[in-house]
């Protein structure tokens, strides 16, 4: 399958509809869910996937049109009858800020209900440090504003962030001072409530790109997968049954910590293997600048065997994981994304696929190894998303 893939409305239909009166909050959710995820659909459609009927889906579609979150579509004719009209969603009905927060960058985006990048700001940094975090967010929050419409500034419902988990306890790793521990005390909400009243919702960076995936990249065509996603460190996310996993504890997918064989012997997380960090400190040690990694737009084509052996090392460490996280779950696909150009992406993909095939796969059924689609942008998409989703969908 590739970026192209299209699915059949069944599959994600998102549960029956209830018809009772008392239910329409919830109707209403199924309705935008069903059209988030198919794309445009008209009312005989509609009822046909959810079970309600004719009267109360045109009824819920009057409404969500009044309240600016669907657009009727042009009139389709097929026969004879009255032609039927697709009902999608409104881009400018909803909108969200969302931030990634990494130990390199920190991106901020103005993101739409069908989750397009209006706007977006970016900052590198040797390391993130609380005040200058902060102020990035407040003066972008304001300067996207004024890029917006006058409808699109009062249709913004929240703020998303994205951020690692435990960030403080990667000091040596990014050659931080010990006063980068002052993360530990952080406050995230309470700090951006000094400037923002928007509702905030903060997620796991590496979760927040598998929701970004999965709610508008290739994740749609699949109700099953592990994802990795590679920054500066690597994580991911699990799907199943068509919604991400969060876990009990909110870190399911924390694949970074799977044991996998080291490159000085022994056994090491994965983190150690294939995070983008490395990379960043082999270019730094034959005089390149490693924050060139993260400049917009990205241009690697510069950086030569460095990214060769890299895409090697952390397709050795991704296969390993790769088999250890389906003997656990039996996932038929992994999908594979990060903050790097789409051609390092496709070259680590095709050689994770090769390396596990060289595997020792007994008891197991391999999955196989796609591409993600979104890119780097996707842990700034998936923040922006959790407002969006939490108001106006079922997730």
């Amino acid at each position: 399958m590739d970026g192209n893939d299209t699915v059949s409305p069944e599959r994600y239909a998102s549960g029956a509809g209830v018809n009772q009166l008392g239910a329409r909050a919830h109707n209403e959710r199924l309705l935008l869910s069903l059209v988030q995820r198919n794309g445009a659909l008209p009312g005989a459609e509609i009822a046909k996937l959810t079970g309600l009927s004719a009267q109360t889906v045109s009824n819920i579609l009057r409404k969500l049109e009044a309240d600016g979150l669907l657009l009727r579509g042009e009139p389709q004719r097929r026969g004879v009858g009255k032609p039927s009209i697709p009902m999608g969603l409104d881009p400018d009905g909803a909108l969200s800020f969302g931030m990634k927060l990494g130990r390199r960058t920190a991106d901020l985006a103005v993101v739409d209900l069908t989750g397009r990048v209006l706007g977006q700001r970016l900052v590198t940094y040797p390391y993130p440090m609380p005040d200058a975090v902060f102020q990035f967010l407040k003066d972008g929050m304001a300067a996207l504003s004024e890029t917006l419409t006058p409808r699109q500034r009062a249709n913004i419902v929240g703020l998303g962030i994205a951020a690692p988990s435990e960030m403080w306890n990667w000091i040596d790793a990014l050659g931080a001072p010990q006063d980068f521990s002052v993360w530990q005390d952080i406050d995230i909400a309470a700090e951006v409530a000094r400037f923002s009243d928007l509702p905030i919702f903060i997620d796991n960076d590496a979760t927040a790109a598998c929701r970004a995936e999965h709610h508008f990249g290739r994740g749609r065509a699949f109700p099953d997968y592990a994802y990795f996603f590679i920054g500066s460190f690597v994580g991911g996310g699990v799907v199943m049954t068509g919604a991400v996993v969060d876990g009990v504890q909110g870190n399911a997918g924390a694949f970074g910590s799977i044991q996998v064989p080291g490159r000085n012997g022994g056994y090491v997380q994965l983190i150690e293997e294939a995070s983008l960090y490395l990379l960043q400190e082999s270019l730094e040690q034959i005089g390149i600048d490693g924050l060139e990694m993260w400049r917009m737009p990205q241009d690697w084509s510069g950086f030569g065997v460095e990214v060769e052996r890299w895409i090697e090392r952390a397709a050795q460490a991704l296969a390993h994981a790769s088999r250890a996280a389906c003997a656990v779950i039996d996932f038929p696909t992994i999908l594979i994304d990060g903050a790097f150009p789409p051609v390092v992406r496709d070259r680590l993909v095709m050689r994770t696929q090769a390396l596990l095939g060289e595997q020792d796969t007994r008891g197991l059924i391999a999955p196989r190894i796609e591409a993600a689609a979104i890119g780097g942008n996707a842990r700034v998409i998936g923040a922006a998303s959790a407002p969006l989703f939490s108001r106006y969908f079922l997730t």
